[in-house]
């Protein structure tokens, strides 16, 4: 087994700390989303509905980016959970953000349950376009508890 990259703990831990940030809502998960460049520093950070009621995460932290800012091309994003691959409030999801981004790694501590999508394909869909995908679940119960206000 390949070690994880130093910091991948720390980082995703940091993204964790995010989604308590997040107002809660009846309908959506608070998730938090780090972006770190290849040299190991933050470049960006978001948290769901942190500037509308809509935004999510991983949405949140690539907008502070440039689309075509170089350091995407080797940076990791961290995500408290995993990047969603259906959206009824924007066009795009945050699957579809993380391609166009050309990012190629996520780090995510848990995978969506099915409270509101029935079958969430966010890690098959990166994972098949070549992004690396590593999951902590030893950060899932930590996730989880910053959505206490959901009943999962």
């Amino acid at each position: 087994m390949t070690p994880l990259p130093a910091g991948d703990r720390q980082w995703l831990a940091r993204a964790v700390e995010l989604a308590r940030l997040c107002p809660p809502a009846a309908s959506a998960f608070n998730v938090g989303a780090v972006v770190v460049d290849a040299d190991g520093r933050e470049i960006s950070h978001g948290f769901s509905r942190e500037t509308d009621p809509h935004v999510h995460a991983e949405e949140s932290a690539l907008a502070k980016l440039p689309a075509d800012d170089p350091r995407l091309r080797g940076a990791t994003l961290y995500s408290s959970l995993e990047p969603c691959s259906e959206r009824r409030s924007r066009p795009r999801t945050c699957t579809q953000l993380i391609l166009d981004a050309r990012l190629p790694r996520v780090v995510i501590a848990w995978r969506e349950p099915s409270l509101f999508v029935a079958d969430c394909q966010g890690v098959e869909l990166l994972a098949r376009a070549g992004v690396e995908i590593v999951e902590l679940p030893e950060l899932a119960a930590a996730a989880r508890a910053a959505n206490a206000h959901l009943d999962v």
